[in-house]
């Protein structure tokens, strides 16, 4: 057999050649436009695209897509102008060792406006999202669609929403502000799971403060308008605010580590060191027996989860309920719960509304619910009347009637009228109702409900101040003591308060296998 020495080919030297070229190139590409471009962007007291990936990802773990893509429309000066990445940096890489898709406007570049080939760089890193069944963050600072490029820009963005709808309820979708996102850029957040906003350099709006006062002749700041604390406190369109990106992006990478990564899978479990047999003696204090006494059901949240930690969704809004994502015995869990401390706990339309977006997205990604109850009813006035609290309502009980997680209600104290129902009891398909002795679930409140029932007896008593009392302790006694829902099935245990993080615990445990098939159809006809 004859042996043939290979020979040295002419590609070796022409490959070394190249991959130098590919690595400058590369770090071209990196560095992007150029310091005094960065250091503007670092003026302003913003991170630059690619400071913001490296907060967002495990060390070393980002990947990046369509670094070398550049547009190719012309006019205007554009065709002199096609910078690498197209003023948006696309990639993947871990969080908490998950991967999970991102994609950053990069401000340094065209002012992070979207065009045709900065959006089919976003359409292509959403549509590898949902292939992999990941999370998608977008770390939003542009200045809306690119002018130059007219309705090619727009269609891009119709691309994005086409997209955000399509992934709704499938695979995470978060939306971080970091910058300006106005017009038509800001529909995309809203179609997302969550939003979060930094407090001086967020801005969100449809019209900026310019046509606002041309239409309107209103004058306003662009942050009293649409900035952080005005979304996350007025409108309800912010769920977090924070004073720095670096705070903001660090608890995105918690949320992140709270969710599945997709509506396949259940949340992630861990490992908290808390037993989940602990007693939680403080609650006999912590809950006055008098329910008209008001006090902070934060506190009650920090007695029954894992170590007293908790990641509350809305926080500035709607404060009279609160929308929490917590761990018990290490499973996530969603709670909603009354909050006393504001306006007594009432429902309202924002309470509704809150609760019913948070319901909905622990149903769609197999986050169990648990509901802490202690509610007086729905907020009384004509504001409410006429602002729609009647369909704003039904949101909240038609997400909990659509729900098909684990659900558990507790009912702390009292549970009045329309709302007892609405905040997931028995009768609207919760699969357990506990209730801890003292609680009063009626009609409606015993000095209400007897100056209804005995108006003639009251009336034409002798005495009738003398009169209500003792006939609002007979219907107390009749009607709203503690064992009579119990004694008809509608709570399935009225409690030691000092074991409400142990029976929670087992009860959802118990249901961890739930499986419920709902009437196929297209789609139900949510309240609006």
């Amino acid at each position: 057999m004859t042996i043939v020495e290979a020979q040295p080919t002419q590609a070796a030297p022409h490959l070394r050649s190249t991959t130098a070229e590919l690595t400058e190139l590369r770090e071209s590409v990196l560095q992007g436009p150029g310091q005094a471009a960065t250091d503007a962007q670092h003026a302003k007291g913003k991170l630059t695209a690619r400071e913001r990936m490296e907060l967002l990802f495990d060390k070393g773990s980002y990947t990046e897509v369509e670094g070398f893509r550049r547009h190719r429309a012309t006019g205007f000066g554009l065709e002199n102008r096609r910078p690498y990445t197209d003023g948006v940096v696309t990639g993947w890489g871990l969080v908490h060792g998950r991967t999970v898709f991102a994609y950053a406007h990069d401000f340094r570049v065209f002012g992070g406006a979207l065009g045709e080939a900065h959006a089919e760089k976003i359409h292509k890193l959403m549509d590898l999202a949902e292939a992999a069944g990941a999370p998608v963050v977008g770390l939003c600072d542009g200045a809306g669609a690119r002018i130059q490029e007219g309705v090619t820009a727009l269609a891009g963005y119709g691309g994005i929403f086409q997209r955000n709808v399509r992934n709704s309820g499938v695979i995470p979708q978060i939306s971080v502000i970091l910058g300006p996102c106005a017009g038509g850029a800001a529909y995309s957040p809203a179609l997302t799971d969550f939003v979060f906003m930094v407090r001086g350099i967020s801005q969100m709006f449809i019209t900026g403060p310019d046509v606002v006062q041309a239409v309107t002749g209103e004058v306003i700041t662009q942050d009293a308008l649409g900035g952080a604390d005005a979304h996350a406190a007025t409108s309800g369109v912010a769920a977090f605010a924070y004073d720095d990106e670096e705070n903001c992006l660090e608890d995105v990478r918690y949320l992140l580590s709270l969710l599945p990564a997709n509506n396949r899978e259940l949340p992630p479990q861990a490992a908290t060191g808390d037993p989940a047999d602990r007693r939680t003696e403080a609650l006999l204090d912590l809950v006055p027996g008098d329910p008209n006494r008001s006090y902070d059901m934060h506190l009650v949240i920090e007695e029954i989860a894992d170590n007293g930690e908790y990641f509350e969704v809305h926080e500035q809004w709607g404060t009279n309920i609160i929308c929490a994502l917590a761990r018990l015995d290490g499973h996530v869990v969603g709670i909603v719960a009354n909050q006393p401390a504001v306006t007594a706990g009432v429902l309202d339309i924002h309470a509704s509304e809150k609760a019913a977006r948070f319901v909905q997205t622990c149903d769609a990604f197999n986050i169990p619910l648990v509901t802490l109850v202690d509610v007086p009813g729905f907020l009384p006035g004509v504001d409410q009347e006429h602002g729609g609290i009647i369909r704003h309502g039904a949101k909240l009980l038609y997400a909990y009637c659509n729900a098909t997680v684990p659900r558990v209600q507790l009912i702390l104290r009292k549970a009045y009228g329309g709302a007892y129902i609405v905040m997931d009891s028995r009768s609207i398909g919760t699969d357990l109702s506990l209730a801890w002795p003292g609680n009063e679930i009626a009609v409606m409140g015993a000095e209400g409900a007897a100056n209804v029932v005995f108006r003639r007896d009251i009336a034409s008593a002798d005495d009738p101040d003398e009169a209500r009392v003792r006939l609002v302790k007979e219907y107390k006694s009749r009607l709203m003591h503690p064992y009579y829902a119990a004694e008809r099935g509608l709570v399935d245990d009225v409690i030691d308060p000092a074991e409400s993080r142990s029976r929670l615990i087992g009860a959802l445990a118990m249901l961890r296998s739930k499986q419920v098939s709902l009437p196929s159809r297209k789609h139900g006809n949510q309240p609006q």
